[in-house]
């Protein structure tokens, strides 16, 4: 009988059981395919990251499983993951604030660093692909029925979009609050709708928040990757970035962008998000935040 330990954190958040949940098997060498995907639905968590030693130069491989498939990367695995690898001394504290390594996921090598205090992982940001913007809908009344919502609640000047920095997403602009909160979200309708488009998975947003200091209020739908609602999404905050400067939502780019998203599913959660600008293109995005180590154990096959 092979053990494997695995450890479960809280991701974009500073509190315990907030943000997003994760489980990392850290030493996943040896489980095939097969049994990281039945492992997946045995925690049946959003996602579940397998660490294996690298392949084409990177310092750690590390595959991403929801309950029904494998990804080709993610954003809270990939700073969770860091997290714990940070904890357990595989990502080496040095002299200076930050340590960079990369990680192999299938989507390429991606960038991440991790900011020390106190000789613990404080801060971890990750690197994304420079988003790309693709198609636009425009069929507000099958949207808004989709999200249980009044046409009028859905912003008509931005366009509802396509943005991708590896997973696509339709970027729906809300006009408040009180239509985020208030959505039913009809997965008969995205069927009919979405599945099998080139944006199946659906985060919806308002520039209305509920603290002061944060910059835009989210939620995430994605019935075709088995996750009814997501309480933080950070391979949609890249993207999520790059829309609020492309259309003019956000004006300076030097500060952070502070995205609440969970709060409707008792998961606060709060994404950093930066965006880099050389001239009037984007040069860099940024996603990351805080991480609170939950509980680990051993899984017994």
């Amino acid at each position: 009988m092979a053990g494997y330990a695995y450890h479960l954190v809280d991701v974009f958040t500073d509190k315990k059981l907030a943000g997003n949940q994760l489980a990392v098997l850290p030493d996943a060498q040896g489980l095939t395919t097969e049994m990281m995907q039945a492992l997946a639905r045995e925690f049946n968590l959003s996602e579940t990251a397998f660490v294996t030693p690298p392949e084409v130069g990177g310092d750690f491989r590390v595959r991403i499983f929801t309950p029904e498939i494998e990804m080709p990367f993610a954003g809270h695995p990939t700073i969770g993951t860091a997290y714990v690898l940070a904890r357990e001394g595989r990502i080496a504290a040095t002299e200076s604030a930050q340590t960079s390594v990369h990680f192999e996921e299938n989507i390429g090598t991606i960038p991440v660093t991790v900011e020390w205090h106190g000789g613990m992982p404080h801060k971890i940001m990750m690197d994304q692909l420079i988003p790309q913007h693709g198609a636009q809908f425009f069929n507000h009344e099958a949207i808004a029925r989709m999200l249980s919502l009044r046409m009028e609640q859905i912003r008509r000047d931005v366009p509802m979009e396509v943005v991708t920095s590896g997973l696509p997403f339709l970027y729906v602009p809300l006009e408040n609050l009180e239509a985020i909160q208030s959505i039913s979200f009809r997965t008969d309708v995205w069927e009919q709708l979405l599945k099998g488009t080139d944006g199946p998975n659906v985060y919806l947003f308002t520039m209305e928040t509920l603290h002061s200091d944060s910059t835009v209020h989210s939620r995430m739908f994605a019935p075709g990757l088995g996750i009814l609602e997501d309480p933080a999404t950070g391979a949609a905050c890249g993207p999520l970035g790059s829309y609020l400067v492309k259309h003019n939502l956000i004006g300076d780019t030097s500060q952070p962008i502070i995205n609440e998203q969970g709060y409707e599913m008792g998961r606060p959660s709060r994404i950093i998000i930066q965006v880099t600008r050389d001239g009037s293109a984007i040069s860099r995005v940024q996603v990351g935040g805080q991480c609170v180590a939950v509980g680990s154990g051993t899984v017994e096959l």
